[in-house]
Order: C-alpha cells, then sequence, then structure tokens
C-alpha cells in the first residue's frame, strides 16, 4: 500500500513528489503551532512582571526615549514568540544591537522578526529553486534538500552579519574620533567648564566628523542632567561602545573624581596616549600593507616579466625548429 501511494504522488507530482509533500506537511505543522502560540493567553502576573522589565528598561536607556518608533508596536502581540524569554539572552542582544547603533526600543523584536521572516523567505525562494531544477533535471534528495536549506539558513543569518558589521564599523568610527574627542574635551576643562559642560560640548562639535561617538557623549550628557549619577552613566557609557580604549578613559574619570586628582591632568596624559596609540595603529597597517600587495605584484609584473625575457627566446627557437624541419 505504501508503495503504491508513493507511485501515485511520483507520478502525479514527479519523482520530487515526496519531498514536496514533506515540505507542505512541515509548513502546516509549523503554521498551527504558531496559531496556538499567538492565541495563548498569557498569565496577567507575567504580563505584570514582562512591563515592569519594559518600563525599567525604557527608563534607564535614554535613547530609547528620543528615538521613539513611528510605525508603533506593530509587532508586541509577538512579543513572547520574538523576544527572548531569558533576561541574559535579551540583555546581550540588546547590547549588541545598541553597540550596532539601534537605540529603539522594539530592536530586539524586530531583529528577531527579520531573522524568521528572511529564513522562511529563504526557504520559500530554494523550495522554488529545486521544483525547477526537478523539472529540467532529475537531482538527487540530498542536493534537493541543500537547495531548499542553504537559502533559509543565508536568509536567517543575514540580519545577523547585518548587524555584527555595523558594530564593527561604528566601534571603528568611534576608535578614529576618540583622541580628537579627548583633545577637545581637554581643552574645554582647562578653558574652565566642568565636566558635564565639556561632554556637552564635545558631542555638539563632533557630530560631523564622528556622528556615532557624539551620540554616546549626548546620551551621557542628556543622563546626567536628568540627575543619574555619574558613576553609572560613566559605566553605561563603556559598556555601550564596547571599547577598550573608553572603558579606560571611563576608568581614569572615576578614579579621578574618586581620588580627587585633577582631571585636566588625567585628560591630558590619557589624551597624548591616545594620539600614540592613534600612530601605532597607522604604522601598524602601514606595515602589512607590503605582504597584502606581494601577491598583486606578482601575480601582475612577473607573467608580462616573463613574457618579455623568453618570449623572443621562444620565438627564434620556433622559427630555427620550422626551418630546420623545412
Amino acid at each position: 500500500m505504501l508503495d503504491t501511494l508513493l507511485n501515485t504522488i511520483q507520478t502525479t507530482l514527479g519523482p520530487f513528489g515526496p519531498v514536496i509533500i514533506i515540505g507542505a506537511l512541515g509548513l502546516v505543522l509549523i503554521l498551527v503551532a504558531l496559531s496556538f502560540l499567538l492565541k495563548r493567553e498569557a498569565d496577567p502576573l507575567n504580563k505584570l512582571k514582562d512591563q515592569a522589565k519594559r518600563d525599567a528598561q525604557r527608563i534607564s536607556t535614554a535613547p530609547s526615549l528620543r528615538h521613539q518608533d513611528k510605525a508603533g508596536d506593530k509587532l508586541n502581540k509577538y512579543a513572547d514568540f520574538l523576544e527572548p524569554q531569558s533576561e541574559e539572552e535579551f540583555s546581550a542582544v540588546r547590547l549588541k544591537l545598541m553597540q550596532a547603533g539601534y537605540y529603539s526600543k522594539n530592536a530586539v523584536r524586530t531583529f528577531h522578526f527579520m531573522q524568521f521572516a528572511l529564513g522562511l523567505s529563504g526557504l520559500a525562494i530554494g523550495a522554488v529553486y529545486a521544483l525547477f531544477r526537478a523539472t529540467v533535471a532529475d537531482p538527487s534528495t540530498e542536493a534537493s534538500i541543500m537547495m531548499v536549506m542553504i537559502p533559509g539558513g543565508v536568509g536567517y543569518m543575514l540580519p545577523k552579519y547585518w548587524v555584527t558589521k555595523r558594530q564593527q564599523t561604528r566601534q571603528e568610527e568611534i576608535t578614529n574620533g576618540f583622541p580628537d574627542a579627548l583633545d577637545l574635551m581637554l581643552v574645554c576643562v582647562e578653558a574652565g567648564q566642568s565636566l558635564d559642560q565639556s561632554i556637552n560640548r564635545v558631542s555638539i562639535e563632533m557630530r560631523s566628523g564622528a556622528p556615532a561617538l557624539a551620540h554616546e557623549f549626548e546620551t551621557v550628557a542628556y543622563e546626567m542632567k536628568a540627575g543619574k549619577d555619574k558613576i553609572y552613566v560613566l559605566k553605561d557609557l563603556a559598556e555601550r561602545a564596547g571599547i577598550v580604549d573608553i572603558s579606560s578613559f571611563v576608568t581614569v574619570l572615576i578614579q579621578s573624581a574618586t581620588f580627587g586628582t585633577s582631571i585636566a591632568e588625567a585628560l591630558r596624559v590619557f589624551s597624548a596616549e591616545m594620539r600614540d596609540k592613534r600612530v601605532m595603529r597607522a604604522e601598524e597597517k602601514a606595515n602589512t600593507l607590503p605582504t597584502k600587495m606581494t601577491l598583486a605584484t606578482m601575480m601582475l609584473t612577473v607573467p608580462p616579466l616573463l613574457i618579455i625575457m623568453i618570449g623572443p627566446s621562444v620565438h627564434g627557437v620556433m622559427t630555427m625548429m620550422n626551418s630546420g624541419a623545412l
């Protein structure tokens, strides 16, 4: 009976029929499971706890107060499905998104929605391509499965790759503009301004050269104006940036405030060190440049050089051989 059923499916849908049936059943099961998850009524006590956590995170994150989403919480009813239920996992994803420049309160939800949507889109594209290949040729079952799974995996990993690249680009921008910001902050402090005023001034002056760094300093200025403790504000800055230089800068400022030393002197020494580190980074890139150019230089210069040097000799030998043969 099973052989008869398989033969009927293959006769109706072709040799790729069993895979189509299995894929359709899997998609139906996924949709049924999602419908049950979305329609499940949440516990009122859990709702209160989740709302309290969101309110605490919204209050503790100043950028989310200024960057409100115009579209609203369209994905709010899918929060239980699109957001990690573990507080540690949620904090790790949110921190990574903040380091990449996504400060919206719905950033985690949108990130997981994009992974889910692109993953399903990739699976659909792979299934269409596999069906097309099945009509043109006769691929094996393993090849057909790979045609379906690879686009789905690529679509699922694409948002994570995009966020990682944005995070690296933003951190590089902050690192490159940080020595200039320290020099400007040192000038402001030596001119008689307080640390709060100098940070606010730096955030204004650095908007054109390093907008990511200016945004971080602007966040610090707003949090200090709101009355948040300066030590916690600086620690939050180091955590949001995720850069060793920023962490060292925060440590210097905290130690200077704790032991009562001069902030101007600490900034002078630290800014000189940051300028030296920027010069060393430039020298390191310059020293690695010849190694990177070696392969390209050999590929572009050695073949023409061999043609110029050996070409006439080869032509002469071939001429002599042809004349001797004649």
